[in-house]
């Protein structure tokens, strides 16, 4: 291979890119706009849940009651309300999420020393949402009735009693429990992929579409000299956004990162050769840019967005879905990406997922070497 005609090549592709300066600013800008609108639009935190309260009681008891949620960083009450009506107006209208119905003899039953039921009307539309609410209630009322029966027992002259059983959780490598630091990790993934897929699948199809192919398997180059100098400037480009994409994590979410910087960086490098080689197959074997820009979304942009874990966690999948994922390449950078950003994992835990993106890059060459020669020559 001669290191002189692939430099020619790679140089005349940067010519290229440089002529199209809508395009390149619109690679440079991709991972800008998805790291914005995914790391501040897309959150699984509750936080600030809108609450309305229909206080049919309102004694110091059901005051209390509601105190405790408005002290809660998961709920804000937005309204008090008189009827249910006015809870049916609210969650309809998407005002509030969930409502609190305290019942009139509420104080009542608990000074006689009876169970006592309050009712939480919850929007069911988005299921994930509605479990949420339902379990942080359920915290608050467990709060509750705990301080209720240590106010009993003072008045009946008993001590505290000891529980027979204390849970103590510990939460570890995303201890503050932000959306942001699972997501932000495997956006880095999707990113590459976009990236590298995306715009190699165009890189092969342009020129024979254009009839400058003709003429370059005119020249003295080698098959492998015409790849290596097309996917260069893809691959320094991948590389720059991967770069913007961590500065951007780190600067503007605080994402922590705990593990190995060159570790990382070495294992993007492979994981965007894979998506190169994998853009470079679809190229070859397309017609048109615009079929290759379709196979391009629907082969890797699409599976790695929804099935790489990056965002839907892999085991909450069906089991037909979850064995398709280890098809995805991407599916691996996010375990790595997240294993060395949260949990500072070295290379003797990820050694098989680099492992893997070492064969799938391996094959996507090979077979896209293959193809080229078969198709051109």
């Amino acid at each position: 291979m001669d290191l002189i005609r692939t430099w020619a090549i790679f140089r005349k592709e940067l010519i290229h890119i440089r002529r199209d300066p809508a395009s390149l600013v619109q690679v440079i800008l991709i991972p800008v706009i998805l790291l914005l609108i995914n790391g501040y639009a897309l959150n699984f935190d509750l936080k600030d849940t809108p609450l309305a309260v229909y206080n049919q009681d309102g004694s110091r008891l059901s005051q209390d009651l509601v105190q405790r949620f408005q002290a809660s960083r998961y709920f804000e009450i937005y309204r008090y309300v008189k009827n249910y009506e006015a809870i049916s107006n609210l969650i309809n209208t998407r005002a509030v999420m969930a409502a609190l119905v305290i019942p009139h003899d509420f104080s009542r039953r608990l000074k006689a020393g009876q169970t006592v039921k309050i009712q939480l009307i919850v929007d069911g539309v988005n299921a994930n949402t509605a479990n949420l609410i339902i379990t942080y209630t359920q915290g608050i009322g467990l709060a509750y009735n705990q301080n209720l029966l240590l106010e009993r027992l003072h008045l009946h002259g008993l001590t505290t009693i000891a529980a027979p059983l204390v849970s103590e959780p510990r939460l570890w490598f995303n201890e503050d429990l932000e959306s942001r630091n699972f997501i932000v990790p495997g956006l880095i993934a999707i990113i590459m992929t976009i990236v590298g897929a995306l715009l190699t699948a165009l890189c092969i199809i342009r020129e024979k579409e254009r009839g400058s192919m003709e003429g370059l398997m005119g020249t003295p180059l080698k098959k492998s000299e015409l790849i290596l100098g097309k996917l260069g400037p893809y691959f320094l480009i991948g590389m720059i956004d991967m770069v913007i994409a961590m500065a951007m994590g780190k600067f503007l979410f605080q994402v922590p990162f705990r593990g190995s910087l060159t570790l990382f960086v070495a294992l993007s490098a492979l994981f965007l050769i894979v998506v190169l080689g994998q853009g470079l197959l679809i190229s070859v074997t397309s017609k048109s840019q615009l079929e290759a820009y379709q196979m391009a979304i629907l082969t890797t942009f699409l599976p790695s967005f929804l099935l790489s874990g990056a965002i839907f966690g892999i085991r909450q999948m069906p089991e037909v879905l979850q064995w398709v994922t280890y098809l995805v390449p991407a599916t691996y950078l996010v375990n790595i990406s997240k294993g060395i950003y949260l949990k500072g994992l070295g290379l003797d835990l990820l050694w098989p997922d680099a492992l893997i993106l070492a064969v799938f890059a391996l094959f996507f060459l090979v077979a896209s070497g293959r193809k080229f020669e078969k198709k051109i020559t």
